[in-house]
């Protein structure tokens, strides 16, 4: 079974980090009362320090997020066009049965049931 990580967001790492500067609790105090592991709290108090946690890595993991998940949609896109082209020339390309009535969307007609069925 994978393992699933629990995503927090900048905004909640800066308001712990930011309680703890400010002195409204202990490490361990304010680590338990959000849910989250006190070295948790320890790492990104370092982050913090270290100025690599601030809302402008929050704005850009955001829009990090919004080009993969674009990028995954022109891929899409590209994927269903080249499908529909496809389906496009085989249709053109087939030509349609004479006994048999069908449509793109449901399919051939369905045969006639025999009549003598026991």
């Amino acid at each position: 079974m994978a393992k699933s990580y629990r995503r927090f967001s900048t905004e909640f790492k800066l308001r712990l980090v930011e309680a703890y500067l400010a002195g409204e609790g202990s490490i361990k105090g304010l680590a338990n009362g959000a849910g989250v592991d006190h070295s948790l709290l320890h790492y990104w108090l370092g982050k913090y320090r270290a100025g690599e946690l601030t809302l402008d890595v929050a704005r850009e993991e955001t829009m990090h997020e919004a080009e993969q998940k674009i990028a995954a949609l022109e891929r899409k896109v590209g994927q269903l066009t080249m499908e529909l082209d496809l389906l496009k020339r085989g249709l053109i390309a087939v030509p349609a049965r004479s006994n048999a009535s069908s449509s793109i969307i449901s399919g051939p007609e369905a045969s006639a049931p025999a009549e003598d069925v026991a």
